[in-house]
Protein backbone atom coordinates (compact mmCIF):
# COMPACT_ATOMS: atom_id res chain seq x y z
CA UNK A 1 0.00 0.00 0.00
CA UNK A 2 1.42 3.48 -0.89
CA UNK A 3 1.84 5.86 1.85
CA UNK A 4 -1.23 9.01 2.07
CA UNK A 5 0.54 12.27 1.24
CA UNK A 6 -0.34 14.74 4.21
CA UNK A 7 -2.30 18.28 4.03
CA UNK A 8 0.06 19.84 6.77
CA UNK A 9 2.84 21.27 5.47
CA UNK A 10 6.39 19.99 6.22
CA UNK A 11 8.71 21.96 8.56
CA UNK A 12 10.54 24.33 6.05
CA UNK A 13 7.63 24.65 4.01
CA UNK A 14 7.12 28.25 2.85
CA UNK A 15 4.12 30.53 2.11
CA UNK A 16 4.81 31.37 -1.82
CA UNK A 17 4.51 35.07 -2.71
CA UNK A 18 1.71 36.16 -4.33
CA UNK A 19 2.27 36.63 -7.74
CA UNK A 20 2.27 40.15 -9.79
CA UNK A 21 -0.70 39.01 -11.55
CA UNK A 22 -2.47 37.83 -9.23
CA UNK A 23 -6.39 39.41 -8.74
CA UNK A 24 -6.22 42.57 -6.92
CA UNK A 25 -6.87 42.52 -3.48
CA UNK A 26 -10.78 42.39 -2.35
CA UNK A 27 -11.33 41.74 -6.26
CA UNK A 28 -13.38 38.73 -7.23
CA UNK A 29 -11.50 35.39 -8.21
CA UNK A 30 -12.34 34.44 -11.90
CA UNK A 31 -14.03 31.12 -12.54
CA UNK A 32 -12.29 28.99 -14.54
CA UNK A 33 -14.61 27.59 -16.48
CA UNK A 34 -18.48 29.19 -16.53
CA UNK A 35 -20.21 25.13 -16.47
CA UNK A 36 -17.96 24.56 -13.65
CA UNK A 37 -19.75 22.98 -10.61
CA UNK A 38 -18.47 24.49 -8.02
CA UNK A 39 -17.91 28.48 -9.06
CA UNK A 40 -19.35 28.54 -12.76
CA UNK A 41 -22.31 30.70 -13.36
CA UNK A 42 -23.61 29.16 -16.22
CA UNK A 43 -24.27 26.32 -14.56
CA UNK A 44 -28.09 25.85 -12.97
CA UNK A 45 -27.80 23.97 -10.46
CA UNK A 46 -24.02 24.39 -9.24
CA UNK A 47 -23.07 26.34 -6.27
CA UNK A 48 -22.26 29.47 -7.61
CA UNK A 49 -19.75 29.68 -4.78
CA UNK A 50 -17.86 33.29 -5.07
CA UNK A 51 -14.43 34.23 -3.89
CA UNK A 52 -12.24 37.58 -3.41
CA UNK A 53 -8.94 37.71 -2.84
CA UNK A 54 -7.40 38.35 0.33
CA UNK A 55 -4.04 40.75 0.95
CA UNK A 56 -2.06 37.44 0.79
CA UNK A 57 -1.94 34.20 0.19
CA UNK A 58 -5.83 33.87 1.34
CA UNK A 59 -9.14 34.50 0.50
CA UNK A 60 -12.86 34.66 1.27
CA UNK A 61 -15.64 33.02 -0.26
CA UNK A 62 -19.41 32.34 -0.04
CA UNK A 63 -22.35 30.42 -1.33
CA UNK A 64 -26.05 29.31 -0.36
CA UNK A 65 -27.02 26.08 0.43
CA UNK A 66 -30.17 25.77 -2.06
CA UNK A 67 -32.68 23.24 -2.18
CA UNK A 68 -30.53 21.38 -5.33
CA UNK A 69 -27.47 21.06 -2.66
CA UNK A 70 -29.62 18.81 0.07
CA UNK A 71 -27.99 15.50 0.84
CA UNK A 72 -30.55 14.87 3.95
CA UNK A 73 -34.28 17.34 3.62
CA UNK A 74 -33.41 20.35 4.66
CA UNK A 75 -29.61 19.75 4.86
CA UNK A 76 -26.52 20.46 2.60
CA UNK A 77 -24.83 17.11 1.58
CA UNK A 78 -21.46 16.33 2.49
CA UNK A 79 -20.39 16.11 -0.48
CA UNK A 80 -20.92 18.90 -1.79
CA UNK A 81 -20.21 20.57 1.25
CA UNK A 82 -16.61 19.12 0.48
CA UNK A 83 -16.72 20.40 -2.57
CA UNK A 84 -17.00 24.30 -1.91
CA UNK A 85 -14.10 23.43 -0.17
CA UNK A 86 -12.11 22.27 -2.83
CA UNK A 87 -13.55 24.94 -4.97
CA UNK A 88 -12.22 27.80 -2.29
CA UNK A 89 -9.24 26.28 -1.84
CA UNK A 90 -8.10 25.75 -5.38
CA UNK A 91 -8.93 29.49 -6.31
CA UNK A 92 -5.88 30.17 -3.76
CA UNK A 93 -3.76 29.11 -7.24
CA UNK A 94 -5.12 32.14 -8.66
CA UNK A 95 -2.83 34.28 -6.41
CA UNK A 96 0.23 32.19 -7.24
CA UNK A 97 -0.85 31.79 -11.14
CA UNK A 98 -0.36 28.04 -10.60
CA UNK A 99 -2.37 25.71 -12.28
CA UNK A 100 -2.55 22.71 -10.00
CA UNK A 101 -4.71 19.57 -8.93
CA UNK A 102 -6.19 18.43 -5.91
CA UNK A 103 -4.15 15.31 -4.85
CA UNK A 104 -5.67 15.35 -1.23
CA UNK A 105 -8.97 16.82 0.56
CA UNK A 106 -9.68 16.49 4.39
CA UNK A 107 -13.11 18.15 5.67
CA UNK A 108 -14.38 17.98 8.76
CA UNK A 109 -18.10 18.15 9.75
CA UNK A 110 -19.06 19.75 12.97
CA UNK A 111 -22.17 21.38 12.55
CA UNK A 112 -25.21 21.12 9.92
CA UNK A 113 -25.36 23.68 7.17
CA UNK A 114 -29.33 23.97 6.38
CA UNK A 115 -30.71 24.79 3.26
CA UNK A 116 -31.09 28.83 2.38
CA UNK A 117 -27.87 29.18 4.77
CA UNK A 118 -24.97 31.07 3.79
CA UNK A 119 -21.17 29.45 3.97
CA UNK A 120 -18.34 31.74 4.77
CA UNK A 121 -15.31 30.24 3.99
CA UNK A 122 -11.61 31.62 4.63
CA UNK A 123 -9.35 29.66 2.77
CA UNK A 124 -5.26 30.16 3.33
CA UNK A 125 -2.13 29.03 1.50
CA UNK A 126 -0.07 27.24 4.35
CA UNK A 127 3.17 26.27 2.60
CA UNK A 128 4.62 25.27 -0.67
CA UNK A 129 7.30 22.56 -1.14
CA UNK A 130 8.31 22.46 -4.82
CA UNK A 131 5.30 21.82 -6.76
CA UNK A 132 3.21 21.23 -3.40
CA UNK A 133 0.41 23.48 -1.98
CA UNK A 134 -0.83 22.42 1.57
CA UNK A 135 -3.84 24.76 1.84
CA UNK A 136 -6.79 25.24 4.86
CA UNK A 137 -9.84 26.83 5.49
CA UNK A 138 -12.77 26.61 7.86
CA UNK A 139 -16.45 27.70 6.64
CA UNK A 140 -19.08 30.10 9.23
CA UNK A 141 -22.95 29.65 9.19
CA UNK A 142 -24.70 32.93 7.92
CA UNK A 143 -22.14 35.47 8.79
CA UNK A 144 -18.04 35.60 8.98
CA UNK A 145 -18.44 35.94 12.38
CA UNK A 146 -20.84 32.91 12.55
CA UNK A 147 -19.93 29.22 14.72
CA UNK A 148 -18.00 27.22 12.42
CA UNK A 149 -20.05 24.33 10.26
CA UNK A 150 -16.83 23.03 8.18
CA UNK A 151 -13.10 23.12 8.25
CA UNK A 152 -10.67 21.49 5.75
CA UNK A 153 -7.46 21.00 4.70
CA UNK A 154 -5.93 20.04 1.17
CA UNK A 155 -3.06 19.64 -0.54
CA UNK A 156 -2.57 20.66 -4.55
CA UNK A 157 0.27 19.81 -7.11
CA UNK A 158 1.00 21.99 -9.83
CA UNK A 159 0.64 20.89 -13.05
CA UNK A 160 1.01 22.39 -16.66
CA UNK A 161 -1.68 23.70 -18.16
CA UNK A 162 -2.07 20.74 -20.71
CA UNK A 163 -3.01 18.80 -17.95
CA UNK A 164 -6.10 20.55 -18.13
CA UNK A 165 -6.69 20.55 -21.63
CA UNK A 166 -4.96 17.10 -23.15
CA UNK A 167 -7.60 15.77 -20.87
CA UNK A 168 -10.94 17.38 -22.21
CA UNK A 169 -13.00 16.00 -25.39
CA UNK A 170 -11.98 17.13 -28.51
CA UNK A 171 -15.29 18.14 -29.43
CA UNK A 172 -15.54 20.22 -26.63
CA UNK A 173 -12.03 22.18 -27.07
CA UNK A 174 -13.52 22.90 -30.28
CA UNK A 175 -16.82 24.72 -28.89
CA UNK A 176 -14.51 25.98 -26.01
CA UNK A 177 -12.01 27.53 -29.21
CA UNK A 178 -15.15 29.21 -30.54
CA UNK A 179 -16.73 30.63 -26.88
CA UNK A 180 -13.27 31.45 -25.30
CA UNK A 181 -15.45 33.43 -22.46
CA UNK A 182 -16.27 30.00 -20.87
CA UNK A 183 -12.76 29.16 -20.40
CA UNK A 184 -11.06 32.03 -18.14
CA UNK A 185 -8.03 30.04 -17.01
CA UNK A 186 -6.41 30.10 -20.42
CA UNK A 187 -3.92 32.84 -20.40
CA UNK A 188 -0.43 32.54 -21.64
CA UNK A 189 0.98 34.38 -18.68
CA UNK A 190 -0.89 31.84 -16.54
CA UNK A 191 1.45 28.61 -18.16
CA UNK A 192 3.83 27.32 -16.14
CA UNK A 193 6.58 24.55 -16.03
CA UNK A 194 6.73 22.75 -12.62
Amino acid sequence: MSRIASTTPPAGAQIPQRHEKAPGIGSQIPSHFGHCFGCGDLHPTGLHLIAHAGTGANLTAEFTVTQDHQGAPGLAHGGLLSLAFDEALGKLMWLIRSPAVTARLETDFLKPVPMGSTLHITAEITGQVSRKVYTAAQGRLDSPDGPIAVRASALFVIVPMNHFLDNAPKQYLEHIAKHPELLAFVDPDFEINP
